[in-house]
């Protein structure tokens, strides 16, 4: 499956409405392997996330009878500001269905769009499968986080900025929860650049993706853990393409600790001074704690999002 052409045409479509966020060489990441580090700071994205990008391609690509229908998702968060940023740029109406333990930051930021906001379950999976529902129960539009090309080719974009910065690049990391993002990046990477080794970077607490591509098929945990990577949390459907793209394109995976993602968004802070999410971290971690296997080489991390509460942030530092 190759969405190369899909996300050349998702760039053309929401260029105008996204930022082309900085490659941000790191001299104190550089250090670690002797090489050249970059962060893509996606947390200097609209909304504070890479999430501005998929959605926006989904909702533009739609035709106004579909709008008009009405428009549903499911996200912790910031596939929710993404999406509700959408609404408004596309002038159209949706729902959102967060699980009742949502980060009360994000909700805040939710109610400064104008979308309707429904809380159910426990966990982001059960929220978004109940959402998925009552998208079909009232004919409505279902909008996934991950579970949907055109949201994949939207996040794909991130991986054609990369490239058009920089040449030669060795090793790509990015945090993995339902694989939008680096399902996206993976396909246009593996199309311009097939020799870069792309790095799948996941919590230990939130393995899904990694468990699901070890033992060949969808694996659902019975119990969810928390993270500071909750912006990657949950799982993904049974049915989802990521799976398939994440399989077949993802050179290798790395889980990370929770006091590595902790570590992770102080040393930011510190060397930085830049506010980045949990799930920012564990991409920032996963080449942290294996710096030496890419010795003299060219790296870039993906930066996902900034999107963390002021307390959560002030407990950490």
């Amino acid at each position: 499956m190759s969405i190369y052409q899909d996300i050349l045409e998702a760039g053309k479509r929401i260029n105008s409405n996204i930022l082309e966020t900085p490659l941000f060489y790191s001299t104190y990441l550089s250090a670690l392997n002797k090489g050249k580090v970059y962060l893509k700071l996606e947390s200097e994205q609209y909304t504070g996330s890479f999430k501005a990008r998929g959605a926006l391609n989904k909702i533009l690509k739609l035709s106004q009878d579909e709008r008009n229908r009405g428009l549903v998702t499911a996200s912790t968060g910031n596939h929710a500001q993404g999406f509700a940023r959408a609404l408004t740029i596309a002038g159209a109406k949706g729902t959102i269905f967060l699980p009742t333990n949502a980060e009360p930051s994000k909700v805040e930021a939710l109610k400064y769009y104008d979308a309707t906001l429904e809380f159910y379950g426990n966990d982001p999976l059960t929220a978004e499968l109940h959402a998925k529902e009552v998208a079909v129960d009232q004919n409505q539009i279902w909008v996934s986080p991950y579970n949907d090309l055109d949201v994949i080719a939207g996040q794909g974009t991130i991986g054609s900025e990369i490239t058009s910065r920089l040449d030669d690049i060795d090793a790509v990391f990015g945090c993995v929860g339902g694989g939008g993002m680096m399902s996206g990046v993976a396909s246009w990477f593996k199309q311009v650049s097939p020799d870069t080794q792309v790095i799948g970077c996941l919590p230990s607490n939130s393995p899904e993706m990694y468990l699901s591509v070890q033992k060949g098929s969808v694996v659902v945990l019975d119990e969810y853990q928390n993270t500071l990577s909750d912006g990657s949390a949950g799982g993904l459907e049974e049915d989802s393409v990521t799976f398939e793209l994440c399989k077949n394109l993802i050179d290798h995976y790395e889980l990370v600790e929770e006091a590595d993602i902790a570590k992770g968004i102080k040393y930011i802070m510190d060397k930085h001074h830049k506010v980045i999410e949990g799930a920012a971290a564990v991409a920032l971690s996963g080449f942290m704690n294996n710096a030496s296997d890419y010795l003299n080489k060219t790296v870039v991390i993906i930066i996902c999002g900034a999107n963390i509460t002021t307390a959560k942030l002030k407990e950490l530092i």
